[in-house]
Parts: structure tokens; C-alpha cells; sequence
């Protein structure tokens, strides 16, 4: 076991940040941390530092995920067991130059997203600027995987997440504390961004932020409805970087680990949404979440 707790944040890379910086400004509910012409960090409600950043590039894709960890000490350990596992480690451990500073590591999965471990990161302790949805923090990342079972064994068996549920072989639900999922992977034709999701506090605000998203001009994908696996409510919407982002609120808490066994969710509509209002995603939904082969942009053979 790694020492994971839990989800920090998520970085993304777009051609156009400016207009993607100001929709989750003005538009999705999140604060503006720092901007300038190459990045943008936003925080959410909660007190982590920040919890999606912006990096611009010639092509969309993944720039990181970051985990939280406890402290140095589990850092280290962390970094001295992917060496041994012969996971490429792109930097540390050591203090981050990015927004937020902390002490962490970069490595790379085996299907080169570059994912990062920090601890000791910032925490806001200022009044959050309030408005009438307010995101409070990254609920789960999902990504797109051409091996579902290699990518599970992976993220199970060397960085100790749990599987909680599985949508037949087609999706599983990792967890790396009582939540459901912090991140799930879907089987599709190549490695991408599948959607990342936003917590809300109630379904109150997620029609709300349905709404405010509406009068922007921007159409939801998928929802509203309410997921099997996970049993939280959704909508999904894609943003000016074509990513899907979704509102989410209830999902399900794992009360007692020792008892916890994984299920097998049948793929059928009344079990994508158990309240039979949004149905399973149209073909135009699941073809944004399939997104453009993401190859990452870290080149492995200089790490070796």
C-alpha cells in the first residue's frame, strides 16, 4: 500500500485556455486561483489549494492527477516502492514548483498518464466567494483504457487502490478511501480523458448548475439522472476544450471496508440511470467521452 488518501486534483492541456479558463470562472462555479497566458489553477469550495488546472498546449489531453498523501516520510516510501517495481518516476521526490507547492513525486502508468503524489500542499483558509453552485471539490476522475484488466492491476496491486464495483467488464470503480470511486476506468479504442466530476452538496445545486450552464449556451451530454454504480446523481456537459465534465452529488460511502465485496452492474438503462429520465448516454454523449487518443507527454525514453 502506497498511503493514498485521496483525490486531489486534475491538469489539463488545451490549445485554447483563455476561453476554457474564463467558463470555469463565470460559468461552472469554480475560483480563480492564478492565471497568465500558459496556466490557470482553480479551487473549489473546500480547503484543498486547487483542484483542476489549466497548462495551454497544441493538443488536448491529460497533464496530470494528483493523490494526496500523509506526510515526506510516505512520499519517500512511495517513490522507493515504484522504483523497485520499475515504475518510470518523471521527478522527485522532492518540493514541487508548482501552485500550491507541497512535497511530491511524478510517475507514469503504464499507459504513460503522468500521475502525481503530493503531500504538505497549501490549504485556503480564506472565504470562499460564494455564489449559487459551489463545486467544493473533485469528486472522481474517469479515463479511457485499451486494457482493462492491465490497467486494474496496476492501480490495485502497485499503487493500492480497492475495486469497489464493476460495470461488467466494460468499467471498474477503484477507491482509495470510503468514497466509491475516486477513479474508474472505461474499456475504449485508445487512452483519454473519459469525464471528470465536480461535487456538489445537494441535487439543489446540481439543477442549479444545470441550469446556469443552460443559460451560457452550452447543452448537458447526458442527465440529469441517478448512476447504479456509485448511486450518485449526474449531468454531464462538455466544455470549450471539448472535455466532459459532470455535476455530481451523494456518492455512495463504504461504511464498512472488511465487508465490502465488489459488484457486477449489468449495462442496461435502468441501471446507467436508476431514474429513467436521462437513459443510457446517447451515441453523440459517448462519442465525446471517447475523446482523441491522448499518447501523454511524457517521453519515457529519456527517463531510462
Amino acid at each position: 500500500m502506497l498511503g493514498i488518501t485521496h483525490l486531489r486534483h486534475i491538469s489539463l492541456i488545451t490549445p485554447n485556455i483563455l476561453e476554457t479558463a474564463d467558463f470555469y470562472e463565470n460559468i461552472w462555479g469554480l475560483d480563480l486561483v492564478s492565471k497568465d497566458e500558459k496556466t490557470a489553477y482553480f479551487r473549489g469550495a473546500g480547503p484543498e489549494h486547487h483542484i483542476m488546472s489549466l497548462h495551454k498546449g497544441e493538443q488536448r489531453g491529460l497533464h496530470h492527477i494528483a493523490f494526496g498523501m500523509v506526510d515526506k516520510n510516505t512520499v519517500d516510501r512511495a517513490a522507493e516502492i515504484l522504483a523497485s517495481k520499475n515504475v518510470p518516476i518523471i521527478s522527485g521526490p522532492g518540493y514541487l514548483d508548482e501552485e500550491g507547492k507541497g512535497y511530491g513525486l511524478r510517475f507514469v502508468d503504464p499507459e504513460k498518464r503522468c500521475i502525481e503524489l503530493s503531500a504538505w500542499v497549501e490549504v485556503h483558509t480564506s472565504i470562499w466567494n460564494k455564489k449559487n453552485v459551489d463545486p467544493v471539490r473533485l469528486n472522481h476522475v474517469v479515463m479511457n483504457t485499451t486494457d482493462l484488466d492491465m490497467i486494474t492491476e496496476f492501480y490495485t496491486d502497485v499503487l493500492g487502490f480497492k475495486v469497489t464495483d464493476w460495470s461488467e467488464h466494460q468499467m471498474v470503480f477503484l477507491r482509495c478511501n470510503r468514497k466509491h470511486h475516486s477513479i474508474a476506468f472505461n474499456q475504449d479504442q485508445h487512452a483519454s480523458v473519459n469525464h471528470i466530476a465536480y461535487e456538489l452538496d445537494s441535487v439543489d445545486e446540481v439543477m442549479r448548475g444545470i441550469s446556469n450552464v443552460r443559460k451560457a449556451g452550452f447543452k448537458e451530454l447526458w442527465g440529469p439522472g441517478r448512476h447504479g454504480p456509485g448511486d450518485n446523481i449526474f449531468c454531464y456537459f462538455q466544455d470549450p476544450a471539448n472535455f466532459v465534465m459532470e455535476y455530481t452529488c451523494y456518492l455512495e460511502t463504504i461504511e464498512d471496508e472488511n465487508e465490502w465485496i465488489a459488484r457486477i452492474w449489468k449495462r442496461v438503462p435502468h441501471l446507467m440511470d436508476q431514474w429513467g429520465i436521462a437513459g443510457p448516454p446517447k451515441p453523440e454523449a459517448r462519442a465525446a467521452m471517447c475523446g482523441k487518443k491522448d499518447p501523454g507527454w511524457v517521453d519515457i525514453r529519456a527517463l531510462t
